[in-house]
């Protein structure tokens, strides 16, 4: 049985979390971490992760990138295992992960979808076959209460698209004051907000006189939560390192 803290425990993310680990036999919240939250559970709501009365297997995080430096510290301290399924992180606070990832286990991906994570490997069969023959673009669409543009996923996306092509790829992401043709070498990236949007990843393959289209839509949270929870499984007992959906994937 993994025991399992989840920050972020009353957002939307956190209660399907929690109710998904009620209807499975492997896991169990036993303490949730939230500013501004409530009880609502059998478990605690903690306003801190420092302030949680056992220590979990694993800690699952779809919070805010403030709680970084708690967290990492936390587990750190602790040797906690780390799924992080919240986006929005700067480059610094990337690089923050990966270097606790050389003490502590983190699982960490920019999307806990199999079926996305599935599309980034098809971009990347694509872009070997296509590359340099045909314009890249990313279309990503979410309800209208999402900060953060692009989305995470769409970046993890251009960038398993870049790595197929050399990383020579630059990303644009406004093309409205930017009057000339299009660079060959770009993958444009656009955002589209509003209404209840869960997700949806769309990425364009176009060539002269013929189009590619590979997408993804997801109709509920419940298939983040689902592999953020098979993460957290996995991850218990797990040596330090920087763990992501393709791991998992190889051990099911």
């Amino acid at each position: 049985m993994t025991k399992i803290a989840v920050t972020g425990a009353c957002g939307r993310m956190g209660r399907v979390i929690t109710g998904l680990c009620g209807e499975r036999a492997d896991c169990e919240v036993i303490a949730g971490i939230d500013k501004f939250g409530e009880k609502y559970g059998e478990f605690p709501i903690c306003k801190s992760v420092f302030d949680i009365p056992e220590k979990p297997d694993v800690i699952i995080d779809f919070s805010h990138p403030s709680m970084l430096p708690d967290l990492l510290s936390y587990c750190k301290m602790n040797n906690v295992p780390l799924v992080i399924g919240t986006t929005g992180y700067s480059d610094d606070e990337k690089s923050q992960i990966t270097a606790a990832s050389e003490q502590i286990p983190v699982f960490f991906t920019f999307n806990m979808s199999l079926g996305i994570n599935l599309l980034a490997e098809l971009a990347k069969k694509a872009a070997q076959i296509l590359g340099g023959q045909f314009d890249i673009e990313i279309v990503e669409k979410h309800h209208n209460q999402k900060k953060d543009a692009p989305s995470g996923t769409a970046i993890m996306l251009a960038e398993a698209i870049n790595e197929e092509l050399d990383n020579r790829y630059h990303y644009v992401y406004d093309r409205h004051s930017v009057r000339k043709p299009r660079d060959k070498d770009e993958i444009g990236m656009h955002s589209v907000r509003g209404g209840t949007i869960v997700g949806e990843h769309e990425i364009i393959f176009a060539g002269h006189d013929e189009v590619i289209t590979l997408s993804h839509s997801a109709q509920s949270r419940e298939v983040f939560a689902v592999g953020a929870v098979n993460a957290a499984v996995f991850l218990s007992g797990k040596p330090a390192g920087l763990y992501a959906m393709s791991d998992l994937i190889k051990e099911q």
